[in-house]
């Protein structure tokens, strides 16, 4: 390349994914100060193929499409005293899969090399659908849940205590703890309190109405 030659650098692939915003990177260097004769084209194959399409022209102020499939959905997001010539499609869709290609004159360099950046839109999976939100959840709620468990299980442990202790209303005659093996009159006491805690759950999920 002559020394008037711009360096334009893009990414080769570029992954979207339906309906969010995507941004099309484009960096240049210019032998010369930038001036308001520098011009900015990025134009369009899709890759069924065809001729290549205008999307979007820079001169000193950007000129998106007016007609196609882009237009509306193509804004300028680059700033030429950087170096750099990016732009962002909104909202786009499989249709817009394609070959994307940067060009910038900033005259006299008006030769470069023809970088290429090829779109692929896919759908999001669900593996990526995990927002901040049920993410903060999880770690807020998860925690809780597990003290919760813990307490529950120490209370049933204690009042189990208790009333192997008191042995109140689960006492048996002498003639029924004849009758039955050792260890009886303890499972009849849970056993009754499992009925309890039946009762409580049946009681909470009646109709107040």
């Amino acid at each position: 390349c002559s020394l008037r030659c711009l360096q334009i650098k893009t990414s080769a692939k570029v992954q979207a994914f339906i309906g969010e915003q995507v941004l099309l990177k484009c960096s240049f260097k210019s032998t010369h100060p930038i001036t308001e004769s520098l011009m900015v084209d990025w134009t369009y194959r899709p890759l069924s193929g065809g001729h290549m399409e205008t999307i979007f022209h820079y001169q000193s102020v950007p000129y998106p499409t007016t007609v196609g499939k882009f237009k509306d959905r193509i804004s300028w997001a680059g700033n030429v005293a950087k170096g750099d010539a990016s732009i962002a499609i909104r909202s786009p869709v499989t249709s817009d899969n394609g070959t994307f290609i940067c060009s910038v004159k900033n005259p006299p360099d008006v030769y470069h090399n023809i970088p290429q950046t090829t779109l692929v839109v896919t759908e999001r999976g669900l593996s990526f659908q995990l927002t901040s939100a049920v993410l903060l959840s999880i770690l807020v709620f998860l925690p809780s849940f597990i003290v919760v468990v813990l307490l529950l299980v120490r209370m049933g442990r204690k009042y189990g205590v208790l009333k192997e202790k008191k042995k109140s209303g689960c006492k048996k005659s002498s003639i029924e703890v004849s009758d039955e093996p050792e260890g009886t009159e303890t499972h009849s006491c849970m056993g009754k309190f499992r009925n309890w805690c039946l009762n409580c759950v049946d009681t909470d999920e009646e109709d107040p109405y």
